[in-house]
Parts: structure tokens; sequence; C-alpha cells
């Protein structure tokens, strides 16, 4: 069949080089896609939330699959826009309609859904820009540290952990009344700090059954050590030591089934991906959020552990019939290291040649924010590479990934030093 991505990001490269492999593929379409997916795929100039556009090449390709990747074209109502047209809604895809995609795109929904159906979450309240005397109030029964998050879409940037009740107030003030976030922060969520460490848990199904894919620690601070302002991911490790198969018991128990049971619940037609943000916090589970598509970069260390064809997987949870499907998981060690463009997350440049890679490398090499010009590919965005190495080990995954680094280069490039570090040593 022929098949359409939508995005541009390293995620949907990721996804395109591991379709690229299946045999039910007959063309492979991107759009927009960036210098890499160009490489395995034809990129299309359609923007991510272009709906009529990207209808009408679907209908012109004969587009039997879509595979939404990005959460803004959910949140705004991809699926719907098809099932509203009779001659779009027989086509195939992978991904949530509008109201399914409020698990991501409002964290106060995300929140009260969780607490409906009892899966473990830190306890918290939203507040508005009228109800901020209000806030202010609640924040003082909050003991430091305490977390604030914009309720909307805010590109994995709207999470603040505040380390005094006085700090807690000043941001929430920035985030509701000067907008700090835009539209996203017009509601916040004042959230019980959860002290544990990180993971994420990718789940797919078509609202009935379920698989859940290889779990995946990333990286969302700036600098080594995990200093700085969080960034959409600077790294990705999968699998993550720390979730056992006891825990892995857990999450699926106690979240994943939770949470397959509340969509049928609430009859809401999930057919594509569930990103579980999770904190190991003793060994138990709690979900820190939901994202109604896959993460971004774990995604470039999930694929290549994958051994499934992955078009099969993707059109069963869009017909609805994954009942008895088996993900085979490949035991080696994926370690995704992100190269940055110098100023990210805050202002950077664009449009710088990027050097090295035209030889062949060793770790796989995923696009993200890149494009061709004149002939070069060249910088087009604040996360610009993803390199994923792969090992019988943790040290020998993160050696390859790191070699690769250090053969590619452009002026005023960045990227962490330590990523996995934490991993390797942990007990």
């Amino acid at each position: 069949m022929n098949i359409l991505i939508i995005g541009n990001g390293g995620r949907e490269h990721a996804f395109a080089w591991k379709i690229r492999q299946s045999s039910h593929c007959a063309k492979l379409y991107v759009a927009p896609g960036n210098a890499g997916t160009a490489l395995v795929a034809e990129n299309v100039a359609i923007a991510a939330d272009d709906f009529p556009a990207l209808g009408d090449f679907c209908l012109a390709k004969n587009i039997g699959l879509v595979l939404v990747g990005p959460e803004a074209p959910l949140v705004k109502g991809i699926r719907d826009y098809f099932k509203q047209s009779p001659a779009l809604r027989d086509i195939l895809m992978v991904g949530p309609d509008r109201f399914g995609a409020q698990l991501e795109g409002s964290k106060d929904f995300s929140k009260k859904f969780m607490l409906r159906h009892k899966v473990p979450t830190a306890k918290a309240k939203a507040f508005t820009v009228e109800q901020l005397p209000l806030a202010f109030d609640y924040i003082q029964d909050c003991k430091p540290p305490i977390v604030l998050k914009a309720d909307g879409l805010a590109a994995g940037k709207g999470v603040i952990i505040c380390l005094s009740q006085a700090e807690a107030k000043a941001v929430i003030e920035d985030m509701l009344l000067n907008k700090r976030f835009g539209e996203a922060s017009s509601k916040v969520l004042i959230e019980e700090f959860l002290n544990g460490i990180e993971l994420s848990v990718f789940v797919l199904t078509d609202g009935k059954d379920y698989v859940i894919l290889p779990e995946a620690k990333d990286y969302k601070r700036i600098g080594d050590g995990d200093s700085g302002p969080n960034t959409g991911g600077m790294g990705a490790v999968s699998p993550v030591v720390f979730a056992n198969d006891v825990f892995m018991k857990k999450v699926e128990e106690l979240v994943v089934r939770r949470t397959i049971a509340g969509l049928r619940q609430e009859e809401i037609d999930y057919r594509g991906f569930i990103f579980v943000g999770l904190m190991n916090v003793g060994g138990e589970p709690y979900v820190i959020e939901y994202n109604a598509r896959m993460g971004d970069p774990e995604t470039q260390a999930v694929m290549p552990r994958i051994k499934n064809d992955l078009v099969e997987l993707l059109v069963s949870a869009a017909k609805g019939e994954l009942a008895g499907k088996q993900l085979e998981v490949d035991p080696e060690t994926a370690v995704t290291v992100v190269l940055v463009s110098e100023g990210y997350p805050g202002d950077y440049s664009k449009g710088k040649t990027i050097d090295g890679l035209t030889i062949e490398h060793k770790a796989h090499v995923f696009h993200a924010g890149t494009k061709v010009n004149r002939g070069s590919v060249v910088s087009d965005g604040g996360r610009v590479l993803a390199i994923t190495g792969k090992g019988p080990s943790l040290e020998k995954a993160r050696a390859s990934a790191y070699e690769t680094v250090s053969q590619i280069s452009w002026d005023g490039f960045y990227y962490r030093k330590d990523i996995a570090n934490d991993l390797i040593n942990y007990k």
C-alpha cells in the first residue's frame, strides 16, 4: 500500500526508516519531511496541519495508511476531518481523534481522566487567570518542590519545577498573566512533586487491545548532569535498567489496562499511540503525563529495537484488529544522542552546513531539523540530528553513538556528553 507519514522531525525519520523496510510498503511519502526522510521516502511540501491539502494528496496518490507523527494535527482534529469526508473516511489512520487527543492537549483533561479510572498519579489542581488568588492560596498549602504545568501544548517545555512557594507564585503569575507559553498556559496545573526516576512507556492500541512497545528514558534538560532549562529531549536510552519485569507488570496492570479500559468506558475510539510518561517512585509507577503520539527522541531509540513489520502492527491498530498481536523486541540496547543548534532551547540560527553526513557511520543518523539547500544538508531547527547507537551492552551502544557524533559537526552545534551515564552504574 501507499503510506503517508505526517511530520518533519526525528521521530518521523525513524518511522520512515522502519516503514521503508516493510514488504507492505509500496510508496512512502512524508509531509513535509526533512533532509533525512528524503533519503528513504518522497517528501511532500504540505504542512502537517493543512488538512484539505493532505486530504487531496491522499486521494491523488491512493494513500492506504496515514501515520500522524506530531501532536498538533491530532489535537486540531485531523482524524475528525478525514472521518467527516465520504472520500477520505475509509483511509486507515494511526492517531486519535480530537477528543482522544485531549489526553495530551489538556493536562487538566488527562489528570481528571486518570483520577476517574484510578490510574496512579500525583495530586494536582488546575487554575485560570481569574482564579489566580485561589492559586496563591493553594500554593500556600503545597510542600516544595512544586510542579507547574501549562495545560495546553507547549512543545515539551511547559513544565517548571519550583523550589519554593515564592518562586511558584511568581512563575504561575508569569504563566497566567503574561502568557509565558501563549494559550497553552491559559490554564495551569499545580501538581505534587514526585521523587523518583522517570521513564517513558509506549502503547499502540486500537481502543480495545494493545501492544506495549520497548520502554525508554529520555533526557530533557539542555545541560550535562540534568542542568539548565527543559528541551524537547536531548537523548534517550532503551531498554531502561530500572524497568524490570516486576515494575513493568505493575505498569501494565495499574496504568495500561486501566487507561485502555477508561477509553472503552468513555467510548473514545482511540486508534494510535499512547505515550505514558512515568515516574518510578520506590518501585511504584505514577503517571506524570500522557501524550497522544510517540516521543521524540525516544522513537529513535525504540524503532531500531522492534523486530516486527511495523506496517502490519499499524494497519492492525487502525483496523481495530490488534487482538493477539505479539511484539518481537531486539534485546540489544539503543542509545540516542541529540545534536542541537547553539542557543537551543532559546533563540538559534538556521542554515548552517552540516559536515560528516556522507561517510558511512556505525550508528543510525536520524534527521530532525534539516533541509537541503543548494545540494548541501543544512540545519533547519533547534534539534537537528539524533544519533542512535546499538550494542549488546549499554556501554557499547553508548560508545557507538558517540563515535558517530564525533564524525559530524556544524558551526555552533551542541550535544550532551553524559547521555546514559546515569544508567551505567545504576543500582
